[in-house]
């Protein structure tokens, strides 16, 4: 794993959606997080296949966010999970070994290395940067990585505010996929913003 780890708006326009993951797919996104918190269930099933499908022409996996027996139903490639949300290990247990299994771990080092040991395939760190998206009551120091690359073993994804200026210091620090969700679908050009963040992993 490796690369622009791409998260998905609040948005209920499937077609604007889907364009527009599409666009960034074909311009070097490795792979995408559906999350949209105020979806119905009938829209976030809809829009979950619809990316799925996309994910699957494009040779890309996709991840949903938090809810597990969707990621089930549609037989996404695996599920992300907060810390108040179900336990990596009962993701691990439902899902199966061959599943991806993402766990937030904001900036404690503590919650990574259990969530590693439960089976996690990534963890994920931040915020490091303020968010337009996700208020984080907390700022997640870059110098953690330092010490995360010490101690864990499955990539690391940095998440808050990404933009591929400021992603750039984390990059070199050790993080294996940056997360992004306005620096693209908020862009005036989306593949170019892409593109810039897929550079900073070309330069490692």
């Amino acid at each position: 794993m490796r690369g622009l780890y791409l998260v998905t708006p609040n948005w209920d326009d499937t077609e604007r959606l889907l364009a527009l993951t599409d666009s960034a797919l074909a311009a070097g996104a490795a792979l995408v997080q559906y999350r949209h918190k105020d979806a119905s269930a009938a829209l976030r099933a809809e829009q979950a296949q619809a990316l799925l499908a996309l994910c699957r022409r494009r040779g890309r996996q996709l991840v949903v966010n938090d809810h597990l027996d969707l990621c089930r139903d549609i037989d996404a490639d695996g599920v992300h999970v907060g810390h108040t949300d179900m336990a990596v290990a009962q993701a691990r247990a439902l899902l199966g070994k061959d599943k991806i299994v993402g766990a937030s771990c904001y900036g404690e080092l503590d919650l990574a290395l259990s969530a590693q040991d439960a089976g996690a395939s990534y963890v994920a760190f931040g915020g490091f940067y303020p968010s337009p998206v996700k208020k984080y009551s907390f700022v997640t120091p870059p110098e953690l990585l330092d010490r995360a690359r010490e101690k864990i073993g499955v990539p690391i994804v940095v998440i808050g505010g990404m933009t591929p200026a400021n992603a750039a210091p984390l990059v070199a620090l050790g993080a294996d996929m940056v997360a992004a969700i306005t620096s693209v679908y908020g862009a005036d050009d989306p593949a170019a913003a892409v593109r810039a963040f897929g550079l900073l992993f070309e330069a490692r």
